[in-house]
């Protein structure tokens, strides 16, 4: 289980037991970027009594795409077959988890999604609802992805296929990488599935996602339609 991290030490308790509630077992690994509030330390802590928890401090804050992919090389460096990626927030709940790794045996990708029967979204702005759902709508016109949900973070990736794609083809540093990851998965012939998710604002701290990243991801969607194309 990925878990990317900037000042998000007040959350990852809370965050943690859950996990453990439903997955006792797996690893978890926790990408930081050198945060103020000394999350690393935290997990330091953890992993003193847990030798499944992992940490990759970075020299400062790289971007989440970037975060995702140190993650996932990782994930490949060690040999684990699957990654499960989602918010150190509390925005995604980890009581979906067994839902995701149902699907394993069909499915190379599995999306958690506010956009399908089921899911939604909770606590959230009235801009950030509109933003996300034009940025999905733009996704599924410009791209001719029938994906309800293309920039949901809450996914589960069969790592053999990440190793196929080469991580080194991601450019994409912000939160547009989830739309160009995508694009290559798709690409490289994943099978892709949607399970619903319920998207709750985070409880604590504050949100990451500025006008700058707002402009990646439109970028990215650009890029991934030309990705998406060339196959």
């Amino acid at each position: 289980i990925l878990v990317c991290t900037y000042n998000e030490r007040e959350n990852l308790p809370t965050l943690f037991h859950a996990i453990r509630e439903v997955c006792p077992k797996l690893d978890i690994l926790v990408v930081d970027d050198h945060s103020p509030d000394r999350t690393a330390d935290w997990v330091r802590e953890q992993m003193q009594s847990d030798p499944t928890i992992h940490l990759i401090e970075r020299s400062g804050k790289l971007g989440l795409g970037t975060a995702i992919s140190t993650g996932m090389q990782f994930a490949i460096d060690q040999g684990y077959c699957w990654l499960i990626n989602l918010d150190g927030d509390l925005s995604h709940d980890p009581a979906v988890i067994p839902q995701l790794l149902s699907k394993q045996d069909q499915y190379d990708l599995v999306i958690g999604s506010r956009y399908v029967s089921g899911g939604g979204l909770e606590g959230c702005s009235w801009r950030r609802i509109a933003v996300s759902r034009l940025a999905n709508q733009l996704a599924r016109s410009m791209v001719g992805w029938s994906i309800r949900d293309c920039s949901s973070a809450y996914r589960l990736y069969r790592v053999e296929l990440l190793k196929q794609i080469g991580l080194s083809n991601l450019k994409e540093s912000g939160y547009g990488f989830l739309e160009e990851i995508l694009a290559y998965l798709i690409k490289y012939g994943a099978k892709v599935t949607e399970v619903p998710i319920v998207y709750r604002e985070r409880r604590l701290g504050q949100s990451k996602i500025s006008l700058q990243e707002a402009r990646s991801a439109f970028s990215a969607l650009l890029k991934a339609s030309r990705i998406y194309r060339s196959k």
